[in-house]
């Protein structure tokens, strides 16, 4: 791995591994869009990369402020709370190069004491807190989390991000995320609102559903309560099932009141989606109803009950790029929904399993929440469309790559998703749709491909087809583009031919339950390996932890990870040890009744390796006291067991463990001796004041760490005892202490040298001790801390001033370390400090020296001095300075922190066990702590043994660098300016050579070439062209900057490797769409995508020879009355869609559409959802959608149908005239007849738009339905029977729209470009502060525009009748002022992110 830095933290957030996640977190987890996974685990938020399934880091939530509280401070009003809300901030990577980068990593939390949150994980600290005391005082908890941007109708004001949040069971309140204030509330009592989410067409708009279906839709042009609209409505669901928790709810619950919906009602879940493909269509699930409602019309389109059998619905997803959605239930299974063709009605095509029955424990962990991959959704866009599929070897599909699609015709879709289960389990699914679904696929590039565009052109001419005019004439442009490429899907076969497929290709094991026990290996040399031999054991960066649920969890410190889990209990492991560095021992027992008190010990052995666990000393009957506690001696030998109330059995662990002796003794405590410290090769005669370190000096050697024989002097001069006996310290009820020495079987005393004054404590019993030849350290349930040196009798105490010690751990020591006598104190109140014995050892031997000089001096002046006030005054001195030096020898401080070497307490959560870390090799290693907290945590931390007074501020520093089996591929957590040197070079076109490692997984790449990319040289004969744009020599050093990762492979996995090797000379449009989507940028990558077809769609327009403009529609065929009659009886009819079906047209594509076709499909494919809707609003939108897309024949037979009671009559009469007149004669009149009969008096807004597209006039219709607010609608419109300059007005006006009122920059632009505003375009982008966006706007540009020049001088072309003539883009030549001065500031830009560049230090996760 690399030597160069990891990420600068500090304190308690050196490294953390959570607890599993629970109901009490809400199931609440986000996906970012760059792909990192954060979800809640207790009171922390976890992070992990969705890729490759890695635990990045965790982020403990801090604990509520002191003083917030209306009660006295205490332990548990500190303690931080369940985080039960989070979501990602839609802040993407910065453009701009200012002197402070925002992150783009932030994350907004919420948890159950109400408080809200904004952290950023790179940091990890908190960036705002919000002012939600005064909400939280009186409504408990937050629910749920939403981010929207706000854009003021003025222009002067900039766009700003809202925090909305449900807090306790109906408030919903409004932050700004700059300030932190609350701007907006809404009170729902007494509903239960459940869930918040944002619209994906606008970012304005989002919505909230609470459990008995009321529906808020509030949108939010600005801050102020007066630019905040809200709009409700009810849907009508089952809430019987409700009403019965309801009740029963406020029997039990007193709080019920002030909690969210989640905490009253766990298993009662209500959830929304917005679809990513349809506007204003919502999809929402009850907990066993599926409803699909138009927020247009204010109705539900579609419900349906869950058959029986199936679990209540957990979530609902909608597929980014499909019609099909995915519904997560409580019992652990997944529901794939289709929508039926033509209309908003889904049937369950197929049910999976999310928990495999197979290796799961029973009961079977819940699953808590399930998430979609939205990432992969763009990437997969352009694998589908640029990307060729390479030769065998890689012809077969890959499942184990989303973007490998092999055999399209097969391989219709892949879809990721990610699960998290309270079993502390992250499950990575995919999923796979087979069949003739969706034939689009077969359709590549071509009609983003100039060649095609190109020959449209050409094709021009005398295309016009008269059989239906409601059809825009650029659709049967764009079909003749297609000729024989064009695949139509067949609707009546979906069903049939789809078969779906779930696989579980990733898993990611975190703690499995609440962490009981710890236990840290620390094996004597005297431990040999377990497969034999006299080979000694080394210390392993293993950790042990018990659970609640019986399992062990074998943590790998060296990556933060957990290796291993096993399943050894039925209940709590109550007790947990070491044998070696290979074996485990552990104990739990059951009570068989509380009217007999008998108890079932079971212990087990556990092997590593194997994992085989084995049980040991089972007895037939119950037992009358349980099991205390177990004690290991470091070699593994030896096993102490403690009984509560009954003897100490004593067995050797050999294997089959033998019970060497039963000690019938009041035990209070009892530890087995330490490992000696090694004696370096040279070890020089050391001197030291302390007796400690003389101790220390005298015992060191290559030994092992037990006690020799009777007398100590057993020893060898070098140092080395008997290598076959081990000793443990004890103390027993009265206070006295002993130490006992296991040689083989034989058991003995082994008569220390007492100490010269008494250990026997007034006030309590030793409670803890901590054993290291020749030192016994003890503490009582007073708080007093006393040690004793075996070999010379020396001892002394001090008082902590704290609660009683529950335990002490000897810190691992070293050749060569300066100080031996470090412990770790865990009190009873769960807190720890670190003590070093040593500084105290050699004070109180510093002060002793100076009374004996004094006595001394004082000696020698009595036999001397005859005044007899001298001596008075002199023994004066002497006994105050024995007394000064005795109460400094007992070191009761009224400071608890006097004597502390180090308080790193944890805000926020409680200390349950405690261990030192024994990895250490070197003096210079630092020492590591390891935490088992009391929020199932598990944390790793750094002690500074020289700094006594730590500022509890964040300091940085690195890091021990952490292993990981693969690469941690996520360019998001680059440093910002490494980021974006990254996602600079992915835009100009590096080569795939350069992306070649020294790996053994890297030859299996398509791209692979022979040797590795170097260093030296010229690095810019790795990128694929120099643009004209900018500096020439910026690209190599960008290289090198970024050389660090790419010798570690940490810039793209494989997957993306093999893709971005496939599009890279596809043109630079296809890269910078690569390069958003890597970055998550969703929105700048369809952009990137659509801009070819957008810059076609003007080119064509610009030298297309002028065409009449026709604004009289033509007539249709006449008809008879009575087939007119039957017309109206049947409401009309619904306008055929067109039978093509376009790549870039379909998913997520579909919220930048500009061309004509597009917008009139997507608004045909919504008619037939609303022909069986009833009510009067809902007959006046569906004429609507008829005139929208031309068919006034289908609009005047519906509004005809129109019954005279009804309010409408008078204004759908007039339309009705109005519009028969640009169908036929004969409906005008007999539309004029039903007219003249039937007389009403009211009219609508929309009637003149009506009236206005009767009479021809669509361009004042357009304006004036723009002016009332209906954006979309008016652009249909137009699309239907605009043409030119006409067409182009509209689009550029809807583009200043999106610009200033939604803030939709890459939507805007590319409208302005299909409107042909190519200047309005640039400048848009620089307003925006986006020089690098300036000139990669400008450079595709250029390319698209010359390769479409090229294929009109194609010589298959030169018998066309079209006429050949240069023509360059309006406001991009190359001798434009704008265009020169974005080269000169993308100049600069580049120069500046060098500089950033080489200030920042590489850092690898």
């Amino acid at each position: 791995m690399s030597s160069h830095a990891r990420p600068t933290e500090s304190g308690s957030w050196d490294a953390m591994l959570p607890g599993p996640p629970s109901r009490n977190n809400f199931g609440s987890l986000d996906l970012s869009p760059s792909g990192l996974l954060a979800f809640a685990s207790g009171a922390s938020i976890s992070v992990i990369d969705s890729r490759s399934l890695q635990h990045i880091g965790t982020i403990p939530l801090p604990p509520p402020p002191p003083g917030g509280s209306s009660s006295s401070a205490s332990s548990s009003t500190s303690l931080s709370s369940f985080v039960t809300a989070i979501r990602w901030a839609p802040s993407s990577l910065p453009h701009s190069l200012v002197d402070d980068l925002p992150s783009p990593l932030l994350i907004a939390a919420g948890d159950r004491h109400g408080r809200l949150l904004l952290l950023d994980f790179r940091s990890r600290s908190v960036v705002i807190s919000f002012d939600s005391d005064s909400v939280s005082s009186s409504r408990s908890g937050i629910q749920d989390i939403c981010w929207i941007r706000s854009h003021p109708a003025d222009s002067s004001s900039s766009p700003s991000l809202l925090v909305a949040a449900i807090s306790g069971p109906s408030l919903l309140s409004l932050y700004s995320a700059t300030s932190g204030h609350c701007i907006w509330r809404y009170d729902a009592s007494p509903e239960y609102l459940s869930c918040l989410r944002r619209d994906s067409f606008d970012f304005r708009h989002f919505c909230a559903i609470s459990l008995r279906g009321f529906l808020l839709s509030i949108r939010a042009l600005g801050e102020s309560e007066e630019e905040i609209s809200v709009t409700e409505s009810h849907i009508k669901t089952d809430s019987a099932e409700l009403n019965r928790l309801e009740r029963d709810s406020s029997n039990s619950l007193a709080s019920s009141s002030s909690s969210p919906a989640s905490a009253v009602f766990p298993t009662y879940m209500v959830r929304l989606a917005f679809s990513s493909q349809w506007k204003h269509i919502i999809f929402l699930t009850f907990p066993r109803e599926l409803v699909v409602f138009d927020l247009q019309y204010e109705t539900s389109l579609y419900s349906a009950a869950l058959p029986r059998g199936c679990g209540k619905f957990l979530d609902v997803l909608p597929d980014p790029n499909h019609d099909l959605l995915y519904c997560a239930h409580l019992d652990g299974k997944l529901s794939i929904w289709k929508r039926k063709e033509g209309e908003q009605v889904h049937v369950m095509c197929v049910m999976e399993e999310l928990m495999p029955s197979i290796g799961t424990s029973v009961p079977s962990p819940s699953v808590l929440g399930v998430v979609i991959c939205e990432s992969d959704s763009t990437l997969q866009t352009v694998a589908q469309i640029y990307s060729d599929v390479p030769p065998s070897p890689f012809s077969d599909v890959d499942m184990d790559n989303p973007f490998d699609f092999g055999d399209d015709s097969l391989l219709t879709s892949k879809t990721r998703l990610i699960s998290i289960s309270d079993d502390g389990k992250v499950w990575n699914w995919l999923l796979t749709s087979q069949g003739a679904w969706d034939n689009q696929k077969d359709i590549k590039n071509e009609d983003l491909d100039t060649v095609a565009a190109a020959a449209l052109v050409n094709r021009t001419d005398g295309m016009k087809s008269s059989e239906d005019r409601s059809m825009p004439e650029y659709d049967e442009q764009f079909e003749s583009v297609r000729g024989s490429k064009t695949c139509v899907s067949s609707s009546s076969n979906v069903q049939e031919d789809i078969s779906f497929k779930i696989s579980l290709v990733g898993q990611l094991q975190l703690l499995s339950s609440t962490v009981t026990m710890l236990a840290v290996p620390s094996p004597s040399l005297t431990a040999t390996l377990a497969r034999g031999g006299n080979n000694p054991a080394v210390a392993v960066p293993l950790v042990a932890l018990g659970t609640q649920s019986g399992t062990i969890d074998v943590v790998d410190v060296s990556a933060n990870a957990v290796a291993s889990s096993f399943s050894v209990h039925n209940g709590v492991v109550r007790g947990l040890r070491w044998l070696g560095n290979s074996r485990l021992v552990s104990f739990s027992y059951t009570q068989v009744s509380e009217k007999t008190g008998g108890y079932i010990n079971k212990l087990v052995v556990t092997c590593l390796r194997s994992g085989i666990n084995r049980t040991f000393r089972v007895l037939q009957k119950p037992e009358r006291a349980p099991i205390r506690a177990l004690r290991t001696s470091s070699s593994g030998r030896y096993l102490l067991i403690l009984f509560r109330d009954a003897p100490v059995e004593v067995w050797a662990m050999t294997k089959t463990p033998i019970m060497l002796r039963s000690l019938a003794l009041p035990f209070t405590v009892l530890e087995w001796t330490l490992p000696t410290v090694p004696r370096p090769l040279q070890s020089p005669k050391q001197s030291s004041l302390s007796s400690i370190d003389r101790a220390n000096v005298a015992m060191d050697g290559k030994s092992s760490p037990t006690a020799t024989s009777s007398d100590s002097k057993a020893a060898s001069p070098d140092g080395s005892q008997d290598e076959t006996s081990e000793s443990f310290a004890f103390a027993l009820v009265n206070g006295a202490l002993g130490v006992f020495e296991v040689h083989g079987r034989r058991i003995r005393d082994f008569r220390p040298k007492w100490p010269s004054s008494s250990f026997v404590s007034s006030d309590g019993l030793v409670t803890a001790m901590a054993y290291r030849l020749p030192h016994v350290v003890m503490g009582d349930r007073s708080g007093n801390i006393r040690w004793w040196d075996v070999t010379t009798g020396h001892s002394s105490s001090f008082n902590t001033h704290r609660e009683g010690i529950r335990r002490i751990k000897f810190s691992p020591v070293v050749s060569g370390d300066h100080s031996r006598g470090r412990i770790a104190v865990l009190f009873y109140d769960n807190t720890f400090s670190v003590y070093d014995l040593v500084y105290i050892s050699e004070a109180n031997m510093m002060f002793s020296t100076t009374i004996n000089l004094i006595r001394c001096f004082y000696c020698l002046i009595h036999d001397l001095a005859e005044d007899i006030r001298f001596l008075l005054m002199l023994e004066f001195y002497v006994e105050f300075s024995l007394r000064v030096s005795e109460s400094l020898f007992m070191q009761d401080s009224s400071d608890p922190l006097a004597n502390s070497l180090l308080q790193p307490q944890f805000p926020g959560t409680l200390v349950l066990e405690l261990d030192w870390l024994s990895v250490r090799m070197d003096k210079s290693d630092p020492l590591v702590l390891c935490i088992a907290g009391a929020d199932s945590s598990f944390r790793l931390i750094e002690v500074i043994a020289n700094d006594k007074r730590p500022d509890p501020s964040p300091q940085p520093k690195a890091i021990k660098e952490r292993f990981r089996p693969m690469p941690l591929c996520s360019p998001i957590l680059l440093p910002l300016p490494h980021a974006l040197a990254l996602r600079m070079i992915l835009q100009l076109g590096v080569k795939p050579s350069w992306f070649n490692t020294t790996g053994t997984t890297i030859k299996k790449r398509p791209h692979y070439i022979p040797g590795t990319a170097s260093s030296a040289g010229d690095l810019r004969s790795y990128m694929v062209e120099i643009p004209p744009l900018g500096d020439s020599v910026v690209p190599e050093m960008l290289l090198k900057v970024l050389d660090p990762y790419r010798r570690e492979g940490c810039i793209l996995d494989e997957e993306r490797t093999r893709l971005y090797a496939t599009v890279v000379n596809k043109g630079c449009y296809v890269r910078f769409a690569f390069a958003a989507a890597v970055f998550g940028e969703t929105s700048e990558a369809i952009f990137w995508l659509q801009l070819s077809r957008a810059l076609n769609h003007l080119m064509n327009k610009l030298i297309r020879k002028p065409q009449q403009k026709d604004d009289v529609p033509a007539s249709v065929p006449e008809v008879d009355e009575s087939g007119m009659l039957s017309r109206i009886t049947s409401k009309g009819k619904s306008m055929p869609g067109s039978t093509t079906q376009d790549p870039l047209s379909q998913g997520q594509m579909r919220s930048m559409a500009f061309e004509q076709h597009e917008l009139w499909k997507n608004a045909s494919d919504r008619i037939p959802w609303h022909e069986k809707l009833e009510g009067e609003e809902a007959i006046q939108n569906h004429v609507h959608e008829l005139i929208l897309v031309g068919n006034l024949e289908g609009a005047v037979s519906l509004l005809l149908s129109t019954p005279p009671e009804s309010s409408y009559f008078y204004a759908n009469a007039l339309r009705a005239v109005a519009l028969s007149s640009a169908v036929s004669k004969s409906l005008h009149e007999l539309a004029v007849k039903v007219v003249a009969a039937n007389m009403v008096r009211t009219d609508r807004s929309l009637s003149g738009t009506h009236l206005l597209c009767g009479v021809g006039r669509y361009q004042e219709a357009c304006s004036q339905m723009q002016d009332a607010g209906c954006w979309t609608d008016a652009a249909t419109l137009a699309a239907t029977h605009l043409k030119g300059s006409d067409y182009s007005r509209v689009l550029q006006r809807w583009a200043d729209h999106v610009l200033q009122a939604e803030g939709n920059i890459w939507r805007a632009l590319i409208l302005y470009v299909a409107a042909g505003a190519l200047q309005e375009a640039l400048a848009a982008i620089r307003r925006a502060q986006q020089p690098d966006t300036a000139a990669m706007f400008i450079l595709a540009c250029q390319e698209i525009h010359q390769t479409f020049i090229a294929n009109l001088r194609n010589p298959d072309e030169e018998g066309s009748s079209m006429e050949h003539r240069e023509f360059s883009l309006p406001g991009l030549d190359l001798e434009n002022e704008d265009v020169i001065a974005v080269g000169e500031y993308f100049g600069q830009y580049q120069r500046k992110l060098v500089h950033l560049c080489m200030d920042s230090q590489p850092i690898l996760y």
